[in-house]
This record gives structure tokens, C-alpha cells and sequence, in this order.
């Protein structure tokens, strides 16, 4: 685990944020990035002789493919983390899509997970598994599993999860468990 300047037994904040990234996803946005502009470039700049139905198939198909991979792609290079207290949210991307929001009344409990990888997920983004339940991966290394109340459980990796895990034990101890809304 990394050293973490503010992972300290101190006064717990009002609002506690954690945040994650991965760098390696700008590859891909470049990549979907390249693609639309070959769709691009094909619409404007064609010399193509097998008819104009092949053609706007390349076309389309080009620019849906790379707007996928780069909205797909840049929608989990970062997730953030705000726990205040009374809810846990977990934004996604910059525009903050996919967003969770979960009450701590909702949570039985918080652990601390050492290594969480993609591999485990079946890759980066906000990944469901029937035997593992739910989470927001979007890179290898710490995270926060938390339990909820109806069986479920919710996985994020995010730095300094280890200082996440005490605010929210910290909070749970005053928050009557309820059903999640």
C-alpha cells in the first residue's frame, strides 16, 4: 500500500473525497479518437468507386465505433469519491456519468481490499458480477468493499481507501440501518 500523508487516527472530516485515476484509458480515447477521424476523413475526402452505400457503411461505422470508444473510454479514466454524512456518491468521468449514491443507512459495513484489479471485474468501468455484486474499477490497486444491508455489496477502488474505510466505520456507528433508497 502507498503512504498516504493523511492517513492519520485524527479528527475525521466533514466531508471526506477520494479520487482514482488511470492514465492508460487516454490511450484508448486516442485510439477512438483516430477512428473518428478516419470516418471523418473518408466523408469528406473519399475517392471511393464501389458505390456510395459502401461508403456511408464506412462512414457511419468509423464515427459510431470511435464516439463509442471515446465516450466508453473517458467515461471511467477517473472516479471520484464524496462521503459526508449521510450518503456515500461515486461520479464517474468527467461529466460524473455513471453516478451512484448510497445511503449509509443502506451500509452494514465497510472493508478494506489491498489489490483490486480489472482482471477480477472483467475489466475497468462499472462492472456487475453475480458472485461478486457490484463496482466501479478503474484501475488496479486499493479499494473500499462496502457490505449493504440487503446483501449486496459495492466495490470502488479509490486512493487512500484504507482512511475511507475509518470515516465510514466512524459514521456507520451513528446511523440506524434501514433499507436502501
Amino acid at each position: 500500500m502507498r503512504d498516504h500523508p493523511h492517513a492519520d487516527e485524527g479528527p475525521q472530516p466533514d466531508v471526506w473525497t477520494g479520487r482514482a485515476t488511470n492514465r492508460v484509458q487516454w490511450v484508448l480515447a486516442l485510439a477512438g479518437a483516430a477512428c473518428l477521424a478516419l470516418g471523418i476523413e473518408l466523408a469528406v475526402d473519399s475517392a471511393w468507386n464501389s458505390g456510395v452505400a459502401a461508403l456511408a457503411m464506412s462512414v457511419v461505422g468509423c464515427i459510431a465505433a470511435g464516439l463509442l470508444v471515446i465516450f466508453g473510454t473517458l467515461a471511467f479514466v477517473h472516479v471520484d469519491l464524496r462521503l459526508d454524512r449521510e450518503c456515500l456518491e461515486v461520479r464517474c468521468g468527467h461529466m460524473g456519468l455513471p453516478r451512484r449514491r448510497i445511503p449509509l443507512s443502506a451500509v452494514a459495513g465497510a472493508d478494506f481490499a489491498a489489490l483490486v484489479t480489472p482482471r477480477q471485474w472483467g475489466g475497468w468501468g462499472y462492472r456487475w458480477r453475480p458472485e461478486m455484486g457490484t463496482a466501479v474499477v478503474v484501475r488496479r490497486g486499493e479499494g473500499i468493499v462496502l457490505r449493504l444491508w440487503d446483501g449486496h455489496t459495492f466495490t470502488i477502488t479509490v486512493d487512500n481507501a484504507e482512511s475511507a474505510v475509518r470515516v465510514i466505520r466512524d459514521r456507520l456507528r451513528t446511523i440506524t440501518p434501514g433499507p436502501a433508497r
